[in-house]
């Protein structure tokens, strides 16, 4: 059996990079997928899930705005008929000013997608898996950044720091009905959103340098998160909770 045999999954950001990844992890797993991205590119991932022998419905949404990831979620109700599993990992890199010329309103921005996003995902999968009443597992994307500074711009980091904090406020709120709330903080991952960094670092041949702050000494790669983001959308991590 699969790790998501019989399981119903939201994936945000399924366009490309980790959340393509975890989408053919998830359905290689078992899981019967609604994915949503802000580019056509999901439906090419939806393609890549159905070639692979799965099960996938691609939307094109925003994922900070509400509406778009209410019809996400409905998209699975009517769909699958439930939802077990909310990934939300859409999130953009956003302003790149410093502490003395950022934009407000490029920050507000960020805000709305890295951090509102993810929190209008347990309002409204959260509240999707407590009225179905047998739990189920948020996973957000976090970040290094919203552990320790230097490891991305001001609003990517400081966004990324309340989603951790959001995973540890919903999961004690949630305490008593079985849904989950966890958060990945990935390192530097190779992903579309981190491609300019790797194409300067190839520009300039240093691409030994990339990732040098991580105890590996090298980047990521998406199918590595992936499998984090498995692991705590399964059963196999039925005491993580608020981490």
């Amino acid at each position: 059996m699969g790790a998501l045999d019989g399981k119903i999954a939201i994936i945000t950001g399924a366009g490309s990079g980790i959340g393509r990844a975890s989408a053919l992890r998830f359905a290689a797993e078992g899981a019967k997928l609604v994915i949503g991205d802000k580019t056509a590119a999901v439906h090419e991932t939806a393609r890549l899930v159905k070639d692979a022998g799965g099960e996938a419905v691609a939307l094109e949404i925003d994922a900070g705005v509400e509406a778009d990831v209410v019809s996400l979620v409905a998209a699975a109700k009517d769909t699958y008929g439930a939802l077990d599993i909310a990934f939300a990992n859409a999130g953009i890199i956003g302003d790149m000013g410093g502490i003395f010329d950022f934009d407000p309103a490029a920050w507000a921005e960020t805000l709305r997608v890295n951090l509102i996003g993810p929190a209008l995902m347990v309002k409204h999968a959260g509240k999707a898996m407590v009225d179905q009443g047998r739990g189920g597992a948020i996973v957000l994307t976090a970040s290094v950044a919203g552990l320790n500074s230097g490891a991305g711009p001001g609003a990517y980091s400081a966004s990324k720091a309340g989603v951790i904090n959001l995973a540890k406020v919903a999961a004690q709120q949630l305490s008593t009905s079985g849904v989950r709330v966890n958060a990945v903080c990935p390192g530097l991952t190779e992903t579309g959103m981190t491609k300019p960094t790797f194409d300067y670092a190839k520009a300039k041949e240093v691409t030994h340098k990339l990732g040098q702050l991580n105890p590996l000494r090298r980047a990521a790669q998406p199918e590595e998160l992936a499998n984090v983001a498995l692991f705590l959308a399964s059963d196999q991590a039925s005491y993580v909770n608020g981490q």
